[in-house]
């Protein structure tokens, strides 16, 4: 009998450097050895040096797009990207009513490398009124999430306060990543797990390096692709720890600005 792949999905925007959005997401997958399916919400046109352009795809092609996939696909779990507008979450927050994709990974774009918003301000509100409720792991920097919910983070006492908050408005599992706390010059990069049981923490070592462009992508990529092939919370959190510390410390090395992270480094 054929062996059939588990298979999993994105909703995201297209990244025509290669290194974030849709093209990060599904080349996790492939190392993952997950299948991997996608639905666009953006085009941009970008590159290392910054986002040049964005362009929306219409909800009408986005809802036909889901609709594919859930026909036709065994979909394990799920993650959410780039969505950009109120109107996009909303379409996608109804689409997935009732269609069985497994857990479901938010990472709440917001902000390019470059600086480039790539969330519009009454988006911040959808994305909490709809789809903060149904996430089973929200995967926000830590600017993000300051804007999801209004708390300054300077350390883990004030991440604790920000999880609290999501956990409050739904989120099950939160993952706050520590890699822009003040003290960005320790040797050391501290990520938070805020379970509903209690705060697991996760640390590396520190690369300076400027090539880490869709780094927020591939870890919610990989976290995505763990819980695919049945892995817990805690455990798909910790690959895509590793992952991404794999793919930071290796770097490629490609394009005058914030080069992408290597996908290929992780061995295990």
């Amino acid at each position: 009998m054929a062996e059939t792949f588990v298979q999993s999905l994105t909703i995201a925007g297209s990244d025509s450097g290669g290194g974030a959005g849709i093209q990060a997401d599904l080349k996790t997958f492939q190392m993952r050895g997950v299948f991997g399916t996608s639905v666009l919400t953006a085009v941009t046109a970008q590159n290392t040096l910054g986002v040049h352009g964005v362009y929306f795809v219409p909800t009408d092609i986005i809802t036909a797009q889901i609709q594919a996939v859930a026909d036709d696909f065994d979909i394990r779990a799920f993650k959410l990207g780039m969505l950009g507008t109120a109107e996009i979450i909303e379409c996608v927050a109804d689409n997935l009513q009732n269609r069985r994709f497994g857990q479901m990974v938010l990472d709440p774009v917001m902000i390019a490398k470059g600086g480039a918003s790539l969330l519009h301000s009454s988006a911040v509100d959808a994305m909490k009124k709809h789809l903060l409720p149904r996430t089973d792991v929200l995967t926000p920097n830590l600017p993000e999430a300051e804007a999801l919910t209004g708390v300054k983070i300077d350390n883990r006492q004030d991440a604790e306060r920000a999880a609290r908050l999501l956990q409050e408005a739904g989120v099950k599992h939160v993952v706050i990543k520590g890699g822009h706390l003040n003290n960005s010059q320790s040797e050391a990069c501290t990520d938070w797990l805020f379970t509903p049981d209690g705060v697991v923490e996760m640390e590396s070592l520190r690369f300076p390096t400027p090539h880490t462009h869709g780094t927020g992508c591939t870890f919610s990529a990989c976290i995505t692709a763990e819980l695919a092939k049945g892995f817990a919370v805690e455990q798909a959190v910790q690959t895509a720890k590793d992952y991404i510390t794999a793919a930071i410390s290796q770097p490629l090395n490609i394009g005058a600005g914030h080069g992408p992270v290597n996908h290929w480094a992780y061995k295990a």
